[in-house]
């Protein structure tokens, strides 16, 4: 049986490939190819976020798992195998705890079985019957309303600023921090992933550079690099540049990750990069500490918030031309971009009443 991890297999990398019992094995590569293949290897990681390969990790050892209890094997890629196991995800019969997954989960799972069996060199075929006439019957039946995550509008943050301490290095970098994801409509993992400057680390998906009138932050996404305008805010309290600035400054950082952990008893700061988790439980934890959405019952409350929380609250409120968003949140679409909007006047345009009624 295979516990294939994606990213450990490639056609670029027949020396390092996972093989099966009774696969022919590959010949080596000649020894001046070992160094072009370490290079291979570190452009198939790139080919997908790190999150990305976690959860496909995650999903082939789902898969494997229960092809294991099933008596089935994984190799080669069988369609009818596939479909009875997405119906087992949606019945709550895959896994021990009779949980059944969500259609979002269902066809994630599916995703990384489809990219792992590519990396293998064996494709799956996701419009054969058995997947995908099961899939859509799971979409008909299963599929529910999508659960996102509350916008914070501008007076939200402001309250959110109120109870970070300005006197700590954590208070100024989490000031900093929700500024910028809330101006530039940042994903976590893009706020996280910032350096002070181009080419500062390996790891880096992007950095800033800060003008007189705002500051540009270059990312790299997923079709490529991409450009966000931020810019100063109405007042130095709320100015994502002002407080950047000040955070570089005080935590005397001039090169690499822009956003670091803060140690030695909250006096000094270290070489790591944050991860992006961190940006959620500080989003999450400030909205809870201001007040937030107040009117709900605690528990409901903390399920409300997320990294996800500040993109989606720059859509709900900038008053601006959509298009002018949808640009700032790189979205190809403006449909996209209305997804993202939430606790806004969804009725400025009253279609009723332009009609006459």
């Amino acid at each position: 049986m295979n516990n294939l991890s994606p990213g450990s297999d490639s056609l670029l990398v027949p020396s390092q490939a996972v093989r099966e019992p009774g696969d022919a094995p590959s010949p080596p590569l000649p020894a001046h190819l070992e160094q072009l293949a370490d290079r291979a290897r570190g452009y198939v990681e790139a080919a997908s976020s790190a999150n990305t390969r976690r959860a496909y990790a995650s999903d082939w050892k789902h898969f494997s798992a229960w092809c294991r209890r099933q008596g089935l094997e994984v190799l080669p890629p069988s369609a009818q195998t596939v479909g009875l196991y997405i119906t087992a995800c949606a019945s709550g019969t895959a896994t021990a705890d009779h949980q059944p997954n969500s259609v979002a989960t269902i066809e994630r799972r599916l995703s990384a079985l489809t990219w792992t069996y590519a990396q293998r060199g064996t494709p799956l075929d996701r419009a054969d019957r058995h997947i995908a006439t099961v899939l859509a019957g799971i979409r008909n039946t299963h599929a529910a309303p999508p659960r996102q995550k509350e916008a914070v509008l501008p007076e939200d943050v402001i309250a959110m600023l109120e109870t970070l301490d300005r006197g700590t290095l954590r208070g100024l970098r989490d000031r900093a921090m929700l500024l910028i994801g809330f101006a530039g409509a940042l994903r976590r993992s893009e706020i996280v992933g910032l350096d002070v400057d181009r080419d500062d680390t390996e790891d880096g998906r992007g950095w800033v550079e800060i003008l007189d009138k705002g500051m540009i932050v270059t990312l790299r996404g997923k079709t490529g690099w991409r450009e966000v305008e931020i810019g100063r805010g109405s007042s130095d309290a709320t100015c994502p540049v002002i407080a950047l600035q000040t955070w570089l400054k005080l935590a005397k950082i001039g090169h690499g990750p822009l956003f670091r952990r803060v140690i030695g008893q909250g006096k000094d700061v270290g070489p790591d990069r944050l991860t992006d988790r961190q940006v959620a439980r500080l989003v999450k934890c400030a909205a809870l500490a201001a007040g937030v959405r107040g009117d709900l019952p605690e528990g409901e409350r903390e399920e409300k918030f997320a990294g996800h929380s500040l993109r989606a609250g720059l859509a709900s409120s900038a008053e601006v031309d959509e298009r002018y968003v949808q640009k700032q949140l790189g979205h190809a679409s403006a449909e996209m971009t209305r997804r993202y909007q939430r606790r806004r006047d969804r009725f400025r345009v009253n279609l009723t009443k332009a009609a006459g009624l």
